[in-house]
């Protein structure tokens, strides 16, 4: 249940993150000429967008490998908690 609630946390938090620079030197530069001859122009979305086709990918993947990491945290807390039983 802490796994899914520190999963949403974090998700929420990414997504709601107002500047991430996520742009190769390409498209800054068309960015930013097109944003200093025409200011309300798309550019302004551009970064927006480029963080979203980043990120679908990587969700698909944890959707569909879900049980296999979920399998992977739990052996891993499980393997922590009997290092830490044996040093008491």
């Amino acid at each position: 249940m802490k796994f899914k609630t520190g999963f949403i946390l974090v998700f929420i938090i990414l997504c709601s993150l107002q500047k991430i620079y996520a742009q190769c030197a390409m498209c800054k530069q068309a960015a930013e000429s097109t944003l200093e001859h025409q200011p309300n122009s798309m550019a302004r979305s551009l970064n927006t967008g480029i963080i979203y086709l980043m990120l679908i990918p990587y969700l698909l993947i944890a959707f569909i490998f879900r049980k296999q990491i979920w399998s992977f945290i739990q052996k891993y807390i499980l393997k922590r908690s009997k290092l830490n039983g044996s040093d008491q």
